[in-house]
């Protein structure tokens, strides 16, 4: 009965590619007038000269899209460069496990991305068309962007664990917030230092920081800045970290934002991968999380082999007959529902809050007042029957607090986790560039 919260593959796809009506334009060798070539090796594979012009047009539309100037060439062939790399050592790898994306899963996908943005499959393609794509080039993509999804969730989030013992520090950080903020969106530049950095490194580092500093502090772009000098992972977001729980947040800048409001800028602060600087965009304060409660009990006939759609429906409904008739649900209940887990129980749910239930059971219990009883409707499980027994409203700020904790920890785990697996898989790679032949 209860619906899994954790999204799926393809919901986490639909936020990836949620800016998809800003594509940047398909750029080709051929309409370039150079011959294609190839600008890497990377283990048995190789990087074309016709793929990096698309990955930079791709990086340069993003630059713009952030208000933030482009970067000088070499500099931005570099990056985008690296960015195709690790593409590549992350495809091999997924060859070489097996992960394959089958036809009805990345058709599933595509009328999914279609929903998510108000459009049917025609109006998806012409949209496409109109920025330079066609649909078999969007589907590759896709295809593309489903298995790192999947290669990923593989190797590196689902070794990933959360104890309870965590979370009770985690959110014990949080209340130590000086600020009371509840959340933070940071940008972040790091210019980091290599590990065993010698005296000279540090100082090297820390000028470039404070040089950095004082630009910004003379009106330069904090995006640009942090596209052009970051060494963190969103450099090519302008150092966007996005929203941050309290407890997110490293304990080196949180004493720190707790004085700083909306577009203030902090640093260089001084840690073992190197000197950072911060700006506040936004913050959230703490509010109560009050959720209305409904304490419910069912029967339910499954369907299967045994039992037929119309045979599942007529059952209930003489079930539905019987308490109608003054029988006791409870009895009835542990006697003919399929739910064991309730049946044993005569039905009960106990309390569910809203999302805890399947969309359908929850919309015919919405609607019954205290005391109501459904007539029989069925759901993807079979038919049901409910009776809501009385409803409260809950304050579920502890719970929701929780919860929070336990997914901000597990996407801090998978953004340092991943950060390894990248680095392993480049660090054990044979690549070899030749951008230098451009020069």
């Amino acid at each position: 009965m209860v619906t899994d919260k954790v999204l799926t593959r393809w919901l986490l796809l639909l936020i990836l590619l949620s800016g998809l009506f800003s594509l940047p334009p398909k750029i080709h060798a051929e309409e370039s007038g150079l011959m294609d070539r190839i600008v890497a090796v990377v283990n048995d594979g190789v990087v074309l000269y016709s793929e990096l012009q698309e990955e930079i047009a791709a990086v340069r539309s993003k630059l713009a899209q952030a208000g933030a100037p482009d970067l000088p060439r070499d500099e931005l062939e570099k990056q985008a460069l690296e960015r195709l790399i690790l593409l590549k050592l992350q495809m091999a790898e997924a060859k070489k496990l097996g992960i394959a994306i089958d036809d009805e899963t990345l058709n599933t996908a595509m009328s999914n991305i279609a929903a998510q943005n108000g459009l049917t499959l025609e109006e998806l393609a012409a949209v496409l068309q109109e920025q330079g794509m066609s649909m078999d080039e969007y589907r590759r993509e896709l295809r593309t962007e489903i298995t790192l999804q999947r290669l990923r969730n593989r190797e590196v989030i689902s070794r990933i664990q959360v104890t309870k013992a965590e979370v009770d520090n985690y959110l014990t950080h949080a209340e130590e917030n000086p600020g009371g903020r509840d959340a933070y969106r940071l940008r972040h530049i790091l210019i980091a230092t290599p590990d065993g950095a010698s005296s000279a490194d540090i100082a090297k580092a820390r000028q470039q920081a404070e040089e950095i500093m004082q630009r910004l502090r003379q009106g330069e772009e904090f995006a640009a800045l942090a596209t052009r000098y970051s060494a963190g992972r969103q450099s090519l977001d302008g150092g966007d970290l996005g929203w941050l729980e309290a407890g997110q947040v490293p304990s080196l800048f949180l004493g720190e934002l707790a004085e700083m409001e909306r577009g203030d800028i902090r640093g260089p602060f001084h840690a073992a991968s190197g000197f950072h600087i911060i700006k506040l965009e936004d913050y959230k304060g703490g509010d109560r999380n009050i959720v209305k409660q409904t304490h419910a009990r069912h029967i339910l006939i499954r369907t299967n082999e045994l039992t037929s759609d119309d045979d599942a429906r007529n059952r209930l409904q003489q079930l539905y007959q019987r308490i109608k008739g003054g029988e006791d649900f409870s009895a009835l209940a542990r006697a003919h529902s399929d739910d064991k887990g309730s049946a044993i129980k005569g039905g009960d749910l106990g309390w569910v809050s809203p999302g805890n239930l399947v969309p359908k059971f929850e919309e015919v219990m919405d609607a019954l007042p205290e005391g109501g009883l459904s007539e029989p409707f069925r759901t993807q499980f079979g038919w049901h029957i409910i009776q809501v027994l009385d409803r409260r409203d809950f304050d579920a700020t502890d719970e929701v607090k929780r919860n929070k904790a336990k997914l901000a920890l597990r996407k801090r785990k998978a953004d340092e986790a991943l950060q390894l697996y990248l680095r392993k898989l480049r660090d054990q790679a044979y690549v070899e560039t030749r951008l230098e032949d451009d020069y």
